[in-house]
């Protein structure tokens, strides 16, 4: 195929059927290893997810909230993580956290 008879247009379309057909390639592919993968580990006995170690268990759930605002109850800390920046200034003015705590 020579590309340089080709027009804008026809390159452009060109460029397009060929990211469409590595998507579907990549895909297809992906699907076949996933079986090969599936069908190995019940072989052995096992379900693939066992193997991975996925489980529901592990998502993070929200943490209760430890320290609020009294002046904005919507301004509110787990005591995780960074301190939030309302709480850096009240303490930074002499106020004690126990001040904020639920």
């Amino acid at each position: 195929m020579n590309l340089e008879m080709l027009s804008l247009k026809e390159l452009k379309d060109l460029q397009d059927k060929v990211a469409i057909a590595i998507f579907d390639f990549e895909k297809r592919k992906k699907a076949e290893t996933l079986a090969e993968l599936k069908a190995l580990a019940e072989s052995k006995g096992f379900s693939l997810d066992e193997l991975m170690d996925v489980s529901k268990d592990k998502k993070k759930k929200p943490v209760a909230a430890k320290y609020a605002d009294p002046e904005h109850s919507e301004r509110t800390w787990s005591g995780r993580g960074r301190k939030p920046n309302w709480l850096v200034a009240a303490l930074e003015s002499g106020r004690s956290i126990e001040d904020f705590a639920l």
